[in-house]
């Protein structure tokens, strides 16, 4: 049983609706994988959908929803004003799916996605680094070098993730780890983007 079988075995409320939604899914061109512990559906390696499983619902998330037409006005922003791409389409039983126009949002969703409809991440032009960080670009050149070939989303990754660190001496942990990565030209999250 793959890790997607696993996902849909379990027994809850809603273990009919998302079984439902997953055959339409399936019978798609979509491809299936588990990310972030739920199914997704991928096409060309890009996410398009998931199905998805609450205590009081379950659902179709879209990630480039916002570019789906939405003719019967189904889909609500995941959060209002943080929220730019995704959207959802929640149910509360198996009898509010109706096959025929959920496997017209699928086929709208894969269409847009291979039109390239995406909302692309904001890149914040004015990353401030962090003295941490600035004073170990400071002293090898080759790092810095390497910091500033990657993208300003990226840089805005890796100083992020030092400036949230509460104390220094998580600071000091993380930036031992990141080092590494910054040489060899990696982003912080490159390992989740390639799926």
């Amino acid at each position: 049983m793959g890790k997607a079988d696993a996902y849909f075995e379990k027994d809850h409320n809603f273990k009919e609706g998302i079984a439902l939604l997953r055959e339409l899914a399936v019978g798609t061109e979509l491809k299936e994988a588990i990310k972030w512990g739920a199914p997704v559906y991928t096409i060309g390696n890009k996410n398009v959908l998931g199905i998805m499983s609450f205590k009081n619902h379950f659902g179709l998330w879209f990630f480039n929803g916002v570019y789906l037409s939405d003719p019967n006005g189904v889909l609500e922003n995941a959060q209002e004003g943080k929220t730019k791409a995704m959207r959802h389409w929640k149910f509360s039983s198996v009898d509010e799916i109706d096959p025929e126009w959920v496997l017209k949002y699928l086929k709208e969703a894969i269409e847009n996605q291979k039109k390239g409809l995406m909302v692309k991440p904001e890149i914040k032009k004015d990353t401030k680094i962090p003295l941490l960080l600035k004073e170990a670009l400071d002293q090898s050149e080759t790092l810095k070098e390497k910091f500033m070939g990657l993208s300003p989303y990226k840089q805005g990754e890796y100083c992020e993730y030092i400036e949230s660190a509460k104390q220094e001496k998580t600071k000091i942990s993380r930036m031992e780890k990141i080092l590494p990565m910054i040489q060899h030209g990696i982003g912080i999250n490159d390992k989740y983007r390639k799926n």
